[in-house]
């Protein structure tokens, strides 16, 4: 019998060998990079008496992991790969200390989800919870099929969402009342109304009945039929671990040399677009005053979205100018808040019937109304304010930074660092709503 070659015989034996080789490295390489989908465990810290237990569910993926895989394709303007790293803080902000990311306006459902992940009041058993976290990245969905035109397709997952939260036994304990969703985009974008003949890319996810049983957090509510929608902060750039990060931020904007009358970061918008009018009026009188400092938003251009090159020219301005655009809310309203500078609003529904969780009520405190009759003279209407009373709503508006923030999801709790942030703040608040009157569980 003819026998194999040597040389054959020895690489036959190291087969074997090499395939244990790479299947103990693979598995190697998967208890180094675990899952984005497991969920970290709850912190070992004290949760405060007055912030309910919540659960936060483990949805199947392709509610929000999945959704990641494909980021070049979740908006029609944007590539997301950049924005949704970092569980949604964007890439780190070179030149600034650890906490500073370029963080899209939109992610708000990333930032919030990473946040509570790790929140002391999380628990992993869901009969001991107060509340329950959806943490389904509708915002995420909805953008990415906005030139949909099958409205059954561009609807699917919202009425798959809905479908699934009825078949959860802890759903069925209170009908989802005491369930809540965080959405990154405004609510028009969920309430789609096929009887008009205006179709702007929304979906129906917010007029399905169960989810009108829910509690919506949102960037922008819908001001008159938004009954179960709340106000959340857009999240900015700054996203401080601790207290003294905070709190030396603050001080930078307190000693800051505000040079400008006011200051305005924006763009034009179609003249047929009537709740944006104002806009054509600021841009005009901004470029005729020596007092005004403007970064101007053009079609293709990233000026607007350099968080060192918005926040400089905000920090030089007694008053940033926040007119009403696509919609009635701006992530603009919080990057000034963070640069100290008082805000002038041209539409109540701009902030004041937007985030009553966290703006004061007395709103001449900390901002600044025009009215329609008041749009031709904006610099003689900001020039008639005293000069003690700019301070005191600047002081104001620094005192609101930390609740407007979004802490970097590796902060334990406010309370250990010293502040409360706006996921802390959210939390209080829907425990008041939705036990209200009514005894938790």
């Amino acid at each position: 019998m003819a026998l194999s070659p040597p040389r054959e015989r020895k690489h036959s034996k190291l087969i074997p060998l090499l395939s244990i080789f790479f299947s103990l490295w693979i598995i190697l390489l998967l208890l180094s990079f675990p899952s984005p989908s497991s969920p970290p465990p709850p912190p070992t810290s004290q949760c405060p008496q007055d912030m309910p237990k919540f659960y936060i569910y483990n949805l199947p993926s392709n509610f929000n992991d999945h959704l990641l895989h494909h980021c070049d394709s979740l908006n029609i303007y944007t590539n997301m790969c950049p924005y949704v790293s970092n569980e949604g803080l964007g890439r780190q902000l070179s030149g600034k200390s650890s906490s500073w990311f370029v963080t899209h306006q939109f992610l708000a459902e990333m930032v919030f989800h990473a946040r509570a992940l790790r929140h002391p009041c999380r628990t992993l058993d869901p009969t001991s919870a107060n509340l329950f976290h959806v943490p389904f990245y509708a915002g995420l969905y909805a953008s990415s099929h906005f030139r949909t035109a099958n409205l059954t397709l561009r609807d699917e997952l919202a009425v798959t969402f809905s479908d699934y939260l009825t078949r959860q036994p802890h759903w069925h304990r209170h009908h989802g009342r005491d369930h809540f969703i965080v959405i990154g985009r405004t609510a028009w974008d969920f309430m789609r109304n096929d009887d008009s003949t205006a179709d702007f890319g929304a979906n129906r996810l917010l007029l399905l009945p169960e989810i009108k049983n829910m509690t919506v957090l949102t960037v922008e509510r819908q001001p008159w039929a938004g009954r179960n929608q709340y106000g959340i902060p857009y999240p900015s750039y700054f996203h401080p671990r601790n207290r003294s990060e905070l709190t030396s931020w603050q001080e930078l904007v307190r000693k800051s040399n505000r040079t400008h009358l006011f200051s305005f970061v924006g763009g034009s918008r179609p003249a047929s677009n009537q709740m944006a009018a104002v806009r054509g009026e600021i841009l005009k009188q901004c470029n005729a005053s020596a007092q005004c400092l403007q970064v101007e938003c053009e079609a293709g251009s990233s000026r607007c979205y350099e968080p060192d090159r918005v926040l400089n020219v905000m920090m030089k301005a007694e008053f940033c100018l926040q007119p009403p655009g696509d919609s009635f809310t701006r992530r603009s309203v919080f990057d000034s808040i963070l640069a100290g500078c008082v805000p002038v609003f041209f539409s109540e529904h701009t902030a004041y019937t937007q985030y009553k969780w966290y703006m004061p009520n007395r709103t001449q405190d900390w901002s600044v109304f025009l009215g329609s009759d008041q749009w031709i003279r904006i610099e003689e209407e900001l020039g008639k304010i005293p000069k003690i009373q700019i301070q005191q709503m600047r002081i104001q508006i620094i005192d609101l930074i930390p609740s407007m923030t979004y802490a970097h999801p590796d902060v334990v709790h406010g309370d250990e660092v010293g502040f409360r942030d706006a996921v802390d703040v959210a939390l209080v608040e829907l425990n008041r709503l939705v036990w209200s009157g009514r005894k938790p569980v």
